[in-house]
């Protein structure tokens, strides 16, 4: 397992999502079942980690395009979530089964993909959701742990966050604040499929070009059937999630940005507006992004994991 970052979570989620891609428009290729008998292969502080877990992340390891031998990896990858998984749980900072269902359903809709065929696309290649999610978990828990115990950046304020960067020769640094609009032509889960999201994805595009102010969305889209229109307000560059970051950067003012399928439905947003700032709010989103991709994030990340494994008893079977 690469040592967790924000950044690192970010790359290897692409990669599996270019790999998903290759695999729809070349078909699957990984096995489309994995053999229902199972044994315990390794014991990580009395956590068995068996058979079917190690076929299961050879496959995620393949899936990712990966190299090398990747029965390797996969043993080395198991035992250090085995690690993370124990230390988040006794530190009861392990995400919520809701946190990594969004995680996975916002994957999927990046992807082009409905929540029921990524979940598809994963059991084909013998990986399977539940695999991944557990995946997703650890990527979202291990580095909010990490920077909890080691970045000092969480426990600072703003005015000291801004101060820091001042003392190091830099001006507060700008960013681009905007206020957002959102509208969703929603999907309710019991009628989701490809047709009705392909349906209402239409209504959508044909909906976009009327809107030319926030101030008239709403009144535009009385009449529409299942169209939830919710003013979202103030969002800095560095917050914006990454999904809808290239797409709200390219869209004027008062202008809707191109539609995605979520978890809810089809949605777009408007920029209401957007101005530069340079405030110690900016200041201190740009700082703390910068620490969380740092080199020191990872370094203490692997220092973490490094005391986890002297302290751990790890048994072969």
């Amino acid at each position: 397992m690469a040592v967790l970052t924000a950044s690192k979570t970010k790359q290897l989620l692409f990669t599996c999502a270019i790999a998903m891609g290759l695999t729809l428009s070349a078909g699957i290729y990984a096995p489309t079942t994995v053999q229902a008998s199972s044994e315990i292969k390794i014991v990580v502080n009395k956590q068995a980690i068996t058979s079917r877990d190690l076929k299961r992340r050879t496959a995620l390891l393949r899936l990712q395009r990966q190299s090398g031998k990747l029965s390797t990896k996969a043993r080395e990858q198991l035992i250090e979530e085995a690690l993370i998984r124990q230390e988040l749980t006794n530190r009861r900072a392990l995400p919520g089964q809701s946190e990594v269902d969004n995680a996975f359903a916002n994957f999927a809709a990046g992807n082009g993909l409905s929540v029921k065929r990524m979940s598809q696309i994963l059991n084909q290649a013998g990986v399977g959701a539940k695999h991944f999610k557990e995946f997703i978990r650890l990527q979202i828990g291990w580095p909010r742990l990490v920077s909890a115990r080691y970045g000092s950046s969480g426990k600072l304020s703003t005015q000291d966050l801004v101060s820091k960067m001042l003392e190091r020769g830099n001006d507060k640094p700008t960013t681009t604040e905007y206020i957002l609009q959102q509208v969703i032509f929603v999907v309710p889960s019991s009628k989701r499929s490809k047709s009705a999201l392909n349906r209402r994805n239409t209504e959508a595009k044909r909906f976009r070009p009327q809107i030319d102010s926030c101030e008239t969305t709403k009144q535009k889209a009385v009449g529409l059937k299942d169209v939830t229109v919710r003013n979202l307000g103030r969002f800095l560059q560095p917050e914006l999630p990454t999904e809808w970051s290239p797409l709200i950067s390219k869209t004027d003012i008062n202008k809707p940005t191109g539609t995605r399928v979520t978890d809810k439905g089809v949605e777009f947003l408007v920029i209401c507006k957007s101005r530069s700032v340079s405030d110690d709010k900016a200041a201190e989103m740009v700082f703390r992004l910068e620490q969380a991709e740092s080199g020191e994030a990872s370094a203490n990340s692997k220092k973490y994991l490094d005391e986890l494994r002297r302290r751990a008893v790890v048994a072969d079977r």
